[in-house]
């Protein structure tokens, strides 16, 4: 297994406050998107805040947002069909989705820490990331992966080499992994036991784009 740069232990603290941060992102050209976060949970009911608004309880069976609809809520999850597909979510979890767009383009901003945040959309859940070009792959903490739902450790194990030393780490697929408009399927991806704390935006997305800074804009343009 190829060996995926983590950045050291002593950077913690650094990646902890990035990892709390709103993402600065942006699309190149317009489509509708939609986050739904869920803040609270109660059987037959689920406290919501969409885009970014005051949260608001929404009850079984009701339209959250165009073709948003909460099905099933009870203490534990939420489970809201999107366009058609269920998505489970528990009390903390969110899902974005967006409508069909022609742009292959999306423009991210730096943060107060002079680092690139992407908030990306795994398999249907949003995660905010690290862009890391330092990254031979995405990399993700074991805590972040099982909240998308992936089975990490079905995929091919494999030891990483960060300044804490070795570290066990799985290779695994993502079948989906949006940012702003720009989609690929299929992608690879590390996840790390122990050791990261905030998802890396590594190469094996990075380098299907064209990557363009002017300033404390980076541009990301689909290549393939």
């Amino acid at each position: 297994m190829r060996l995926t740069h983590v950045p050291g232990l002593s950077g913690r603290k650094t990646l902890l406050a990035m990892a709390t941060a709103l993402p600065l992102l942006t699309t190149a050209g317009s489509s509708l998107a939609t986050d739904i976060d869920v803040v609270g949970l109660f059987p037959g009911k689920a406290i919501l805040v969409v885009d970014g608004a005051v949260p608001k309880t929404y009850s079984v069976g009701a339209t959250i947002n165009g073709d948003s609809k909460l099905v099933e809520a009870d203490r534990e999850s939420a489970t809201i069909i999107i366009n058609g597909k269920r998505q489970v979510l528990t009390i903390g979890q969110a899902v974005h989705h967006s409508a069909a767009s022609s742009s292959n383009s999306v423009v991210l901003r730096v943060g107060d820490n002079g680092h690139f945040i992407a908030r990306a959309v795994i398999n249907g859940v949003s995660v905010n990331m690290l862009v890391d070009t330092g990254a031979s792959l995405i990399a993700l903490p074991a805590s972040d992966a099982l909240k998308i739902g992936l089975k990490y450790k079905e995929g091919r194990p494999g030891r990483a080499n960060t300044a804490g030393g070795l570290v066990e780490t799985y290779l695994v697929k993502i079948d989906t992994i949006k940012v702003g408009d720009v989609e690929l399927h299929q992608v690879e991806a590390s996840v790390i036991e122990k050791g990261l704390t905030v998802p890396l935006l590594g190469m094996s997305f990075l380098n299907r784009m064209d990557m363009r800074r002017e300033g404390d804009q980076m541009t990301l343009t689909k290549r393939f």
